[in-house]
């Protein structure tokens, strides 16, 4: 073939186009992003939409109810998952892989401004898209240092505007969430009492307050050669302007009388009640996680974060008397698995060269082969990042099963070039006739390869999206091998071949005597068996049940995905409904209480276990919300984590009435329990005739799926019916005797029992929320 004899006759050229391959494919290596596994873009789009004090039953009647039916029938929506909280709505959209989800969006956004009846109190929904790229990257917490004694949860609005303002800066940090804080606020604390004795209601408050707190345009004024923006500036932002608050009123005698809001109300600066409690090695705590864009390099990003929790931990943290720390950084893991991959990549190639060298016998060859191995791999990594993937333990491991592959063709190539040079041709002609005699043989071997991965590049469900690296790194490389067979291959077979003899063979005593044996002893049986052919077909039969048998034993446990091995144990607990936050941290609480045996000690040191006690705990956090917790645990020993899961999950179940569920997250896997999960939905128009249905089922489950197997059942939201309420129920006759309506009266029973957010203010920059509420 004339690309043959070219890459002969031109050695420089070859090997400055190889050296610029090598280059190139270095520079690729440097620009993939890097991340734990592959992305799996699943069309997903959440609706969240806030309304503060609202039950449950609320939130689903006036806002979830209303949402699905604006969304209903909407273009490649596969799912609609509805979930009803104490103030607050949340809409999962899961839609066919193939959509578009820049369009989804738009669409979605435009069926949900079509809603116009949402509540006045309830805040316009969020858009946001999720998928498996968006797990937390990072984990941190923000504990008080000794001798701060300030509630922890009001360092939400430092943790919020100076730490996660700091890191949202780094490059390649998509969102960063702050947990456990609760939020600065203006409050209006004014007695009902005093309110009755100047005949005065909620509303007249609430309308007083709304009135006069705006800031607005109104026109433009000329004034010789400038022209002057109008602007009626209102915004009381701060406890001064609003005692100022002037309200009138007119009393029996016809007389008008000017009352402020001081003289009624105390105006102050709070907090609002925190939704969840966080604790981190028995310390009160915030905490704060990262998500990565998009496309980022996970390594460089945490670079960049480290640098910047190491300028707030000296700065701004430890000047508020806080200590910030990482306790949860994934590149711990994908730097355990890329080292495990490449070292496997290292050693095979280093055997794959030591069995070339045992059986050509001649360094000059195994050198020409050999470095076929590094052109092919790195090579690759140019045909990855212009397919747009990323380096993960996937690809990395397609690039350690092609390590072999690639091998192929260059030797057999080179052993033919090496035939026809003992054979005496010149090392010219015995170059270019020994690749151009094998070239078409090497070129089916390599098509056979590559056409076994093709579905797997088209395939667009999630298994497509999954094995695509694996099946991109290996057919690059093997299609990268067979051209550096044809060009590399015989051009440094010239070279190197040149100067041999022969006829000098080296020969290995111990070694040829033995494969000299073998090679009789076989030659002998097969000679045995190919003259009947009864014979034959027995020893067939026998050989492939034989195998057969061997492999149905030998079968390990069918999985889809792996779990990996990733030091983080993590559970969920569910008290029964109607918990506040209050009992569920004295549930978490115990549960930290029965873990503390295997948690490392204060001073730093860890507990002395037995051989077959769980390994240490090195970290233990847990999250109490209402209703619901979660916890967190990590090893001392990280290949023993998978261990903690049994010793979580008795501490959880020794509380009465409650559910726990506690997994090893898989690096697969989204949501609790990764890739080992059956979702069983029970659905229908009857609330209490699914529950009785659910408590049923699980019963069943639990006697096919015993827990003693290691099955952990999680029922969401419950299998009891809904939340303790008090219910308030008006008269609208002595209502309107009053003059009041219902909404009305439900805002004033708001106001004094959960606090009634007025209005938000800008205050110094930041948004305050105007609370009228009574006193404790």
């Amino acid at each position: 073939m004339k690309p043959i004899r070219l890459a002969v006759e031109r050695p420089i050229a070859t090997l400055a186009i190889t050296a610029l391959v090598l280059l190139l494919g270095m520079v690729a290596l440097f620009r993939i992003p890097v991340q734990l596994a592959p992305e799996v873009r699943r069309p997903v789009i959440t609706v969240t939409t806030d309304w503060p004090g609202a039950s449950p039953e609320e939130v689903e009647r006036e806002i979830l109810i209303r949402q699905e039916d604006a969304l209903e029938g909407l273009e490649g929506l596969e799912e609609m998952l509805g979930v009803a909280e104490d103030g607050r709505a949340q809409l999962t959209l899961e839609f066919t892989v193939d959509t578009d989800i820049d369009r989804a969006l738009v669409l979605v956004s435009n069926r949900l401004s079509s809603i116009s009846d949402l509540p006045d109190e309830a805040d316009q929904p969020r858009l946001s898209t999720a998928g498996n790229e968006d797990n937390p990257i990072a984990w941190f917490v923000l504990t008080r240092a000794p001798g701060n004694d300030r509630p922890i949860h009001e360092y939400g609005d430092f943790a919020r505007d100076v730490v996660g303002e700091r890191l949202a800066r780094v490059p390649g940090v998509a969102q960063v969430n702050v947990f456990g804080g609760a939020e600065r606020r203006l409050e209006v604390v004014v007695d009902p009492r005093v309110l009755a004795a100047h005949r005065l209601t909620v509303d007249d408050l609430v309308n007083a307050i709304r009135a006069a707190s705006l800031t607005a345009t109104a026109g433009d004024v000329e004034e010789g050669k400038r022209r002057w923006i109008v602007r009626v500036e209102g915004e009381l932002a701060t406890p001064e302007e609003l005692a100022r608050l002037a309200l009138r009123r007119t009393d029996g005698a016809g007389r008008t009388a000017i009352l402020r809001l001081g003289d009624i109300a105390e105006i102050r600066y709070g907090w609002s009640d925190p939704v969840s409690r966080i604790r981190r090695m028995g310390e009160p705590a915030l905490a704060i996680n990262i998500t990565r864009a998009t496309g980022a390099n996970v390594l460089e990003t945490m670079e960049g974060v480290r640098r910047a929790v190491a300028e707030l931990a000296a700065g701004p943290v430890a000047a508020r008397g806080l200590r910030l720390r990482q306790v949860y950084d994934e590149t711990v893991y994908i730097d355990s698995a890329i080292n495990l991959v490449l070292n496997n990549v290292w050693i095979g190639g280093l055997l794959a060269t030591a069995v070339l060298l045992l059986f050509l016998r001649s360094p000059r060859a195994t050198l020409v082969v050999a470095l076929s191995i590094p052109v092919s791999v790195i090579a690759a990594f140019i045909a990855m990042a212009v397919g747009g993937r990323t380096l993960n333990v996937v690809s990395l491991a397609g690039l350690a099963f092609a390590v072999g592959m690639v091998v192929d063709a260059a030797i057999v190539v080179l052993e033919n070039i090496f035939r026809l040079r003992k054979a005496g041709l010149p090392a010219d002609e015995a170059a270019v006739r020994g690749a151009g005699e094998v070239w078409m043989a090497i070129f089916v071997s390599a098509l056979t390869t590559i056409v076994v991965f093709i579905p797997i590049l088209a395939l667009k469900l999630e298994v497509g999206q999954l094995f695509r690296d694996l099946a991109l790194a290996i057919s690059a490389a093997v299609a990268i091998s067979l051209v550096v067979a044809v060009t590399v291959v015989p051009s440094l077979a010239r070279r190197l071949l040149a100067g041999m003899d022969p006829a000098r063979e080296v020969r290995l005593p111990v070694v040829d005597r033995l494969a000299e044996g073998f090679g009789r002893a076989v030659e002998a049986f097969v000679g045995q068996i190919v003259r009947s052919r009864v014979v034959s077909g027995l020893f067939v039969l026998a050989l492939v049940a034989a195998l057969g048998s061997v492999a149905w034993r030998l079968l390990p446990p069918l999985e889809y995905l792996p779990e990996g091995n990733r030091n983080l144990v993590f559970g969920v607990l569910q008290p029964p409904p109607g918990y506040n936050l209050a009992t569920t941290f004295e549930i978490a609480t115990r549960i930290e209480e029965r873990l503390r045996p295997l948690v490392r000690r204060p001073d730093g040191s860890l507990p002395q276990l037995g051989p077959d006690d769980p390994p240490p705990i090195d970290d233990f956090f847990f999250v109490a919300l209402r209703g619901a917790a979660f916890v967190g645990a990590q090893s001392a020993d990280p290949q023993r984590a998978g261990e903690l899961v049994e010793p979580l999950r008795r501490a959880m179940f020794a509380e009465p009435g409650t559910f726990g569920f506690a997994s090893q997250p898989s690096i697969f896997g989204r949501g609790i329990g990764g890739g080992r999960v059956i979702r069983l939905d029970i659905t229908g128009p009857d609330l209490p005739a699914l529950l009785d249905l659910a408590g049923r089922a699980t019963g069943m489950v639990d006697e096919v799926l015993p827990r003693a197997r290691g099955t952990q059942i999680r029922p969401r939201p419950g299998l009891e019916l809904g939340s303790p309420q008090v219910r308030i129920v008006p008269d609208l006759v002595k209502l309107a005797d009053a003059g009041l309506t219902a909404a009305s009266f439900a805002r004033a029973v708001d106001a004094f029992n959960d606090g009634l957010t007025v209005t938000t203010v800008n205050a110094g920059g930041d948004r305050l929320d105007v609370v009228l509420r009574g006193p404790p």
